[in-house]
């Protein structure tokens, strides 16, 4: 999707930029997440992009398994639904908000995510999943997975 490839490169946050990382790509999965927007002519219109870009993307999401195409009852139009992978992007985009209403809203956030059930604000954190406890970055420390090939480790 973007164009560049990391196969000399083991890490996760660089195969999912490989897939959601171009800026239209993650303002698609808002749109779909949040506004619920489906079909081809709505996303269109919301975002303003062009329509080549937008099946292009719309294409390697479903090529990807972070969308599906459904044909909706009896009418000639399809939609473009979330998977599960796809929906699994929700906190990516909260956090990438997050940061944007931290560092680049002067006037405040322009949206504000709640929870369904009581109204209360989303925040995000990282929780320990052995203590239950917060973990700032001084907290956070990295170290190899099982994942990693032997030669970059």
């Amino acid at each position: 999707m973007l164009g560049n490839r990391y196969d000399n490169q083991t890490c996760s946050a660089a195969r999912a930029l490989e897939l959601v990382g171009e800026r239209w790509s993650l303002l698609i999965i808002r749109d779909a997440l949040f506004a619920k927007v489906t079909r081809f002519g709505d996303f269109a219109r919301r975002l303003g992009l062009a329509k080549n870009i937008l099946a292009d993307r719309l294409t390697g999401f479903v090529e990807n398994g972070i969308m599906e195409r459904v044909s909706t009852d009896g009418s000639a139009y399809e939609e473009y639904q979330l998977t599960e992978k796809g929906k699994d992007l929700a906190p990516v985009i909260i956090a990438l908000t997050h940061w944007g209403d931290r560092w680049l809203a002067p006037n405040g956030p322009p949206i504000i995510y709640r929870h369904g059930n009581c109204g209360g604000d989303i925040e995000q954190q990282l929780l320990c999943q052995e203590c239950d406890g917060v973990v700032d970055n001084e907290g956070l420390c990295i170290e190899i997975g099982p994942g990693m090939h032997k030669e970059h480790s």
